[in-house]
């Protein structure tokens, strides 16, 4: 074999292979958009045994008992918060939407849904402005200040355990079937947001 011949034989390798590595020649997958991926898992969804309107009562005092100020009940839907105080100047309030779809079989699936909205303190101070002969309007710092809570964050939960907690508490409140023992307690929920806390930077104080 010639040297010429050997030359572009090495010539096209390395341009094929940097084709590869640059992704040309085949399909560029997208990441999916903030990680959802709609996989086959059932972290938001569970079937019982039980008809519509007995499923959405079993969720409502799953919440109840945990402190869930309920919104809406009914026998298809159940809306529920709670609220959770990390520290002094941060709050979150955690929003949970349970709805109830009838089956074929006179089952029902359960789905749910928890929206964590995340507030932080800010405070605001006005100045106020004095008149003073000869020099005209002068803005002193000895006006009214106060603090209010805005919202800084807002995600879905996706903590898998928190959401089995709540299937496991729904199912305790399930009613027996003749000849079959309830289901046992679970277990403690935390007193604490399903969530990582990120923390929030300090508030600054903003005058108008």
């Amino acid at each position: 074999m010639s040297l010429a011949r050997i030359s572009r034989c090495c010539l096209t390798v390395a341009i094929a292979g940097l084709l590869a590595a640059c992704g040309i020649g085949g399909a560029k997958q997208e990441p999916p958009p903030s990680g959802e991926t709609f996989g086959a898992d059932d972290t938001y969804s569970r079937t019982y045994e039980v008809a519509q309107a007995s499923a959405c009562e079993a969720a409502r005092r799953a919440l109840l008992g945990q402190g869930y100020v309920i919104g809406k009940a009914g026998a298809d839907a159940v809306e529920a918060n709670k609220n959770f105080q990390p520290d002094a100047e941060t709050h979150t309030q955690l929003n949970v939407r349970v709805t109830c779809v009838p089956q074929d079989d006179g089952h029902a699936i359960v789905f749910v849904n928890a929206v964590q909205d995340r507030y932080a303190l800010k405070t605001t101070s006005n100045s106020a402005s004095v008149g003073v002969g000869m020099i005209g309007s002068v803005s002193l710092p000895v006006g009214s200040s106060g603090a209010s809570l805005v919202r800084v964050a807002s995600n879905t939960v996706q903590n898998v355990d928190f959401y089995r907690r709540f299937f496991d508490r729904v199912k305790y409140y399930l009613p027996a079937a003749p000849g079959k023992q309830a289901a046992p307690p679970p277990e403690p929920e935390p007193a604490t947001p399903p969530d990582p806390q990120p923390p929030i930077p300090p508030a600054q104080n903003k005058d108008p």
